[in-house]
């Protein structure tokens, strides 16, 4: 069973389903709702767990009833909660979140910029932590992680969505950088992919990648670059999508699979996922990650 220790961004999210995003200021009704746990690392520690891996997370909350419900349900899918620390006085992450008859989202997330940004606490590397993965949203935390990992020899998987920090030590730290199309263009400035892909990789000697959705993976491997496709299917929530397809690819890194197949088995979990609504809810088993493959 692969351990993947999960830094980063814990948060609940509120759901609403609606036809379409709105774009004026007055009174909505949603079809339906889902109140649930969220936040990359967080998700991709829930993956982790489901998919059979043993999966332990930190993270910084605040001293508040949010914290109990996001504590609570991390415990519930079996993820290691020890060090998600919580901190009197400040609030935790939420997020309203609306998904439209596409299946896409719009965030409003709010993170308290008072909680403590240093990495001091932070453990050394459990025994059996096989892969770390490391979202953006704690860059000291995600450094200090991935440091570790780097020492330790086994895999560093960045999470690289907006905001990719500047500060390079998470990047320089990590062995797999896994940008979205957004969090690529933003980093690099522009909006070709593949050039801006290869400067990343060449400038940290890492594995990287730019997950696209629908239109599938596009990585680099030194000198060897390749397109990946997507799993074809219909959309009905793509909250968590990209959470769900980093703690697949991680879990895979840690039970020794190679990157391509670590790409597929990350790529089926997430065309699972968003045909299901409620965000993390949805996360499928390995049964039927391995049953999709298979169909290919």
């Amino acid at each position: 069973m692969g351990g993947v220790f999960c830094v980063g961004h814990a948060v609940q999210d509120f759901v609403f389903a609606m036809p379409s995003i709105p774009t004026r200021a007055q009174k909505h009704r949603a079809s339906d709702f889902s109140s649930v746990g969220g936040g990359p690392a967080a998700t991709a520690a829930v993956v982790v767990a489901k998919l059979g891996g043993h999966a332990q997370l930190a993270a910084r909350l605040g001293d508040d009833s949010v914290a109990d419900l996001i504590v609570a349900e991390l415990q519930g899918y079996g993820v290691d909660c020890e060090q998600v620390r919580r901190f009197p006085g400040r609030r935790s992450s939420v997020s309203s979140v609306v998904v439209d008859a596409r299946g896409e989202r719009l965030i409003v997330n709010y993170l308290d910029p008072q909680l403590p940004a240093s990495a001091d606490w932070l453990p050394a590397l459990p025994a059996d932590a096989a892969a770390v993965l490391a979202d953006t949203r704690w860059p000291e935390g995600a450094a200090a992680m991935l440091a570790r990992a780097k020492a330790a020899g086994i895999p560093g998987v960045l999470d690289a969505d907006l905001p990719v920090p500047r500060d390079t030590a998470a990047l320089a730290a990590a062995s797999h950088i896994a940008f979205s199309a957004p969090g690529l263009a933003d980093y690099a400035g522009r909006g070709d992919y593949k050039s801006a892909l290869q400067e990343v990789a060449a400038a940290t000697g890492a594995w990287c990648c730019v997950t696209l959705g629908a239109g599938g993976v596009f990585y680099v491997a030194g000198a060897h670059s390749d397109h990946l496709p997507a799993f074809a299917v219909q959309p009905v929530d793509t909250l968590g999508a990209g959470d769900t397809w980093h703690g697949a690819f991680a879990l895979a890194l840690a039970e020794g699979r190679g990157e391509v197949e670590a790409v597929t088995f990350a790529s089926a979990a997430a065309a699972l996922k968003v045909q299901r609504f409620g965000g993390r809810d949805g996360v499928p088993s390995r049964v039927e990650v391995e049953r999709l493959i298979r169909s290919r």
